[in-house]
Parts: C-alpha cells; sequence; structure tokens
C-alpha cells in the first residue's frame, strides 16, 4: 500500500495507532468504558481523517512524479490539473516553469546547432571559391610557355585571392567572437567629425583612381559614446559597402546629426539603390543582393550590426528619395 512505501508516513500512523490506545485505556481507568469507547470513537475518527488526508496528498505527489517520468521519457508539457493553494500546487507550478525553461533552451539549442550547420555550409562555400581560382591560377603558373606580363597578372591576381580570403577568415573570427561574447568594448567619448575623417583615409586612394568623390557634412561637436576600433570597422563595412554600388565619377554623401536621443550617421550613395527584396534581408549573415558585386561575400553589413547591436545602437537600410542606398546609424545616449 501507499502508506508503506513512505517510512516516515508509516511510523506516523503507527505513533497514532499507539497514543490512541494509550488515549483509550486512560478513558477507561479514569471514566469507565463510556468514556473509553468515546475517545476511541472520536480517536478513530480524527486517526481516518488524518489518514485520508495524507492519502490525498501523496497521490498528488505520486501524479506529478508519474508526469515527471512521462516528461523524462518523452513528453513535452505537464498536465496542471489543479488550481488549489497549498505547498503541492506551489511545488508543481514551479516544477512547470523549470520545464518552460528547459524547453526554451533546447529549443534554443536546437536552433543553434541548425545555425551553426548553415555558417559552416556557408563558410565552406565562401572560401572554396577562391581556392578554386587560386588552384586554377597556380596549375596555369606552371606552364613552361607562359610569358612574363602574363606570369606577373596571374600572380597578382593570387595576391588579390590570398587577400580575400584573408579578409574572410578574419570576419568570420571576428563574428564567432562577438557570438560568443568574448570580446569586451571600451567604450569612450568620440568626436564624429573626425571619426568619419579616419574611417575615409583608407578608402581615398581607390575612390581616386575611380574617379568618386565623398562629402562629409558633420557639426565639430557632435560626439557618440562607443569603442573606437570596433565602430571603425562597423562604419567602414558600411562606408566599403556604399563605394562598391556607386559608379565611376559618382559621389558619397555623408551627414552627421544629433538631438537629445541620438546621434546619427547618414550615408547616401548614387548608386542603383537596393532592391525592395533584399531590403529585409540586407543584413543577414552570407546573404547577397541582386546587385552585389562579384566579390562580395555577404558578412560586411552583417558584422557591423553585430558591432552596432551590442553598443546600443542601430543600423538602417532603405532607398534615398533621390536614388542610391541610404543607411542610418544612430547612437543612443
Amino acid at each position: 500500500m501507499w502508506m508503506f512505501r513512505n517510512k516516515g508516513m508509516t511510523r506516523q500512523i503507527k505513533i497514532c495507532c499507539l497514543l490512541l490506545i494509550l488515549s483509550i485505556g486512560i478513558a477507561g481507568f479514569f471514566g469507565g468504558s463510556k468514556m473509553a469507547a468515546a475517545v476511541g470513537i472520536s480517536g478513530l475518527m480524527w486517526t481516518n481523517l488524518y489518514i485520508w488526508h495524507e492519502r490525498s496528498r501523496y497521490q498528488g505527489i505520486r501524479s506529478l512524479t508519474e508526469q515527471m517520468d512521462l516528461i523524462l521519457h518523452g513528453e513535452e508539457t505537464l498536465n496542471l490539473e489543479h488550481f488549489r493553494e497549498g505547498d503541492l500546487e506551489i511545488l508543481r507550478d514551479e516544477i512547470a516553469k523549470i520545464l518552460v525553461r528547459l524547453k526554451e533552451q533546447t529549443n534554443l539549442l536546437r536552433k543553434e546547432k541548425h545555425m551553426l550547420a548553415d555558417s559552416l555550409a556557408d563558410i565552406s562555400h565562401q572560401i572554396r571559391t577562391p581556392l578554386t581560382a587560386l588552384h586554377i591560377l597556380m596549375v596555369r603558373l606552371k606552364s613552361a610557355d607562359l610569358e612574363q606580363s602574363e606570369r606577373r597578372i596571374m600572380i597578382r591576381e593570387a595576391e588579390q585571392m590570398l587577400d580575400k580570403i584573408e579578409w574572410l577568415v578574419t570576419t568570420l573570427l571576428k563574428m564567432s567572437k562577438l557570438d560568443a561574447g568574448a570580446i569586451e568594448l571600451q567604450c569612450e567619448q568620440i568626436q564624429l567629425e573626425e571619426f568619419l575623417k579616419e574611417a575615409m583615409k583608407p578608402f581615398e586612394i581607390p575612390l581616386e583612381v575611380h574617379g568618386k568623390e565623398y562629402e562629409i557634412h558633420c557639426d565639430n561637436d557632435i560626439s557618440f559614446y562607443a569603442d573606437y576600433a570596433w565602430t571603425l570597422e562597423a562604419v567602414q563595412n558600411v562606408i566599403k559597402n556604399g563605394i562598391e554600388h556607386t559608379p565611376d565619377g559618382g559621389r558619397i554623401f555623408i551627414s552627421c546629426t544629433e538631438n537629445p536621443l541620438y546621434a546619427e550617421i547618414t550615408l547616401i550613395d548614387s548608386g542603383k539603390g537596393i532592391e525592395e527584396s533584399d531590403l529585409p534581408h540586407l543584413f543577414e549573415r552570407f546573404y547577397r543582393g541582386k546587385n552585389s558585386g562579384e566579390n562580395s561575400f555577404g558578412i560586411g553589413l552583417s558584422l557591423s550590426r553585430m558591432i552596432l547591436t551590442r553598443e546600443n545602437a542601430v543600423i538602417t537600410a532603405k532607398n534615398a528619395k533621390n536614388g542610391g542606398g541610404q543607411f542610418q546609424i544612430r547612437f543612443y545616449k
């Protein structure tokens, strides 16, 4: 029986029986048989009531145990049949909360597992393309009939491929560190105009070669609070994207505004603009839009959003009124 499986309950019943017998004996000794009978009847009633109460409680515990066993063997939810007061119901509710949290964590781990598998597949695909091109170049470079001028061109192409692979691997490592939370940002007050001039320095020669120009309109007193190096990485990726989509002879326009809530950077290129179907996916990892260049890996803007999100900043994209893509970065105060 249920009561004999629980040693504590068995001990309590034995004590109740001994106390009942002792009470009947004392009542019979001092009050006679009628008093003993009254004490015995009332004692039996209270003992049965106690046993019934404990039996109901242990049945609830046993039911809860059986439900937990079902959950461990494949059931997904806890069947909450009661809405009563009491320690057992509180325990049932707390277990339900734990199960909900465990289910959420399981779903999150399953989702992360699929994302990791997709990322590994994308990474292998992205690296395979320049590696295949390098392999072809190496085969051609081994040819004895190759002229010196052609050999120099192929070596230059091989160097470009190696630079692409190095950039890809470095960027993926940065994204992995951000995903793992292994990077601690060192935020400081940054003067925005000087920051944008520094961000444009690596692009000045390529812009000049292709006849492209840029303008920066920013007040001297506008500043924001962020990690300098990582924010520079994020903003330069956005600038690089705008330059790639600006035709030769085009112009990049960068402006800054500030209000009590945030400081904002707006970048507008003079390209074809962003396809409407690409806008919802523009910051997804490895996503390449319809107007993406051949050398695009689809991770620059994704890295920018990851960095800016860690700094309580928001980046958005849309098409400018007069044409071209428009990116806005807001650093909230």
